[in-house]
């Protein structure tokens, strides 16, 4: 079963978050999502096709998840969706695959921050523990579904890094 819808799949999936570094234009958005797609409709390890899917979140996130217990994925397919991920980056001159950045709300826009950055918005007091922070480090669709992804930089790993108690 290849890729199928983003609510189909069961929330023990494993996810990948991949956060554009700027928001895209109508036309780069449609060219990410079918370079996706096609590449997921294939999607395969070790010649098994993968049950996944993926979903795009505030023109911003590009998320992928794929059932591990229908079939897990390889070391190499991952690297496959990694490599296709920054080649379109690539062709649209921004970074998707990059985890360094710290990614939070303000207001309605989403910025995104060095963390050197990051901690001095902190120490200046622009930036507080009710900030709402993106955690793309989660790895499971639960986690996405408890709102483990999207939460006050206090509920987060941002407390620990960036925040003196």
């Amino acid at each position: 079963m290849p890729q199928i819808p983003f609510s189909d799949l069961p929330s023990a999936s494993r996810l990948w978050i991949f956060p554009a570094e700027r928001s895209l234009s109508t036309e780069e958005e449609k060219e990410l999502l079918a370079r996706a797609d096609a590449f997921l409709k294939d999607w395969a390890a070790h010649g098994v096709p993968l049950t996944c899917a993926r979903d795009w979140r505030y023109g911003r996130f590009l998320l992928v998840a794929v059932d591990e217990a229908s079939e897990p994925p390889s070391g190499c397919s991952i690297d496959a969706m990694t490599r296709v991920l920054k080649e379109v980056g690539e062709d649209l001159g921004l970074t998707f695959v990059d985890k360094g950045p710290v990614l939070y709300r303000e207001g309605e826009e989403i910025r995104r921050v060095s963390r050197g950055e990051f901690k001095a918005l902190v120490d200046a007091g622009e930036l507080t523990l009710e900030t709402p922070v993106f955690d793309n480090s989660i790895t499971r669709l639960s986690e996405l579904e408890a709102g483990q992804w999207e939460k006050p930089a206090g509920a987060s790993w941002h407390r620990r890094a960036f925040f003196s108690e």
